[in-house]
């Protein structure tokens, strides 16, 4: 079975771990966000696509979802006593040298897609990861100051991790997104899957993001294999972090429902929501998508890869 994904960062990776569980022997793609990289200290970092390669190869921090395991700061507390910031987006010694052989490696010549496999061939994640584009797309986010009342635009890492998303955001731009091609391999994995799945990721600055580089909603929307979504909100709020702050920049609701409305029934034949959100069945079979209720919190591998096997089992029945 060859089986696309697209997929952000924390819950990307952990649902994906939960499809490795389900489907040990299904060839699996994984078309990471890149909205989400930052340029920091001269280092190109790509938090969505560590995230994922981390995870699946034994070396991220469970705790926090991200970052190494064993890290240390070092560097980091150098830096600072140098002034040299942001002090805000702390990256560890071990985190560090990913971004350097990534940053050494582009300014070679070598696209990212590229990069990323070639960082891949140590961690290993059983998955092929692409990222959604060689090209340098950069989600930014419109606040209201509210010292000065005015409107500025800030990189979505700022508006994420240093501010804790706590203003609302006016509106959501994926900064390159449209003079973006996909890299290479990411359309010809969407046409030849057996089946595309949306994971619990923001469906704005995640999944949305993937979307807006042009000619992948097409490939998605086109594609023989059926699309199915699993819901990232259970009873009206995000399972992880901040996306009903978001959902609200781009006029959608933080239902279950509403997420599976925004995406259409252009995009997915089939939604996942959870079971204290069953009331939601009905509203979105009617907008045309199949829709179950099971249940949908990523608890542990076990209870991942059950969810996992849902969403395929409602890809068959969408066939």
């Amino acid at each position: 079975m060859r089986i696309v994904v697209l997929a952000g960062g924390i819950g990307g990776a952990r649902f994906l771990r939960g499809l490795l569980s389900a489907v040990p022997d299904a060839e699996i793609t994984v078309i990471g966000n890149t909205g989400d990289d930052i340029h920091l200290f001269g280092l190109k970092v790509c938090p969505d696509l560590d995230t994922v390669m981390y995870t699946l190869g034994g070396g991220i921090n469970e705790d926090q979802g991200w970052g190494r395991t064993d890290e240390s700061f070092t560097v980091k507390e150098e830096l600072a006593a140098y002034g040299v910031g942001p002090s805000w987006f702390g990256l560890g010694d071990r985190d560090f040298a990913t971004h350097i052989v990534r940053t050494q490696m582009i300014d070679a010549g070598y696209p990212l897609s590229a990069v990323t496999e070639a960082l891949c061939d140590r961690w290993q994640p059983g998955v092929r990861l692409l990222p959604m584009s060689d090209d340098r797309v950069e989600t930014h986010v419109a606040v209201n100051d509210p010292e000065t009342g005015e409107r500025r635009v800030i990189h979505f890492q700022e508006y994420w991790v240093k501010l804790r998303a706590s203003l609302d955001a006016e509106a959501v731009v994926p900064v390159g997104a449209e003079q973006a091609k996909p890299a290479p391999g990411v359309l010809e994995a969407i046409a030849a899957a057996d089946v595309i799945l949306f994971p619990p990721s923001n469906p704005v600055v995640s999944i949305g993001t993937i979307l807006a580089v042009p000619g992948i909603r097409e490939a998605v929307a086109e594609a023989a294999a059926p699309v199915v979504g699993l819901s990232p909100i259970v009873g009206g709020s995000p399972v992880r972090g901040m996306a009903d702050k978001v959902l609200a920049a781009v006029g959608v609701e933080s239902t279950a429902s509403a997420v599976a409305l925004h995406y259409g029934s252009g995009l997915l034949d089939g939604w996942l929501v959870d079971t204290s959100d069953a009331d939601a069945v009905e509203t979105v079979t009617a907008a045309g998508i199949a829709c179950r209720a099971v249940p949908l919190m990523m608890t542990g591998t076990d209870a991942t890869a059950a969810m996992a096997r849902a969403a395929l089992e409602l890809a068959e029945q969408a066939r």
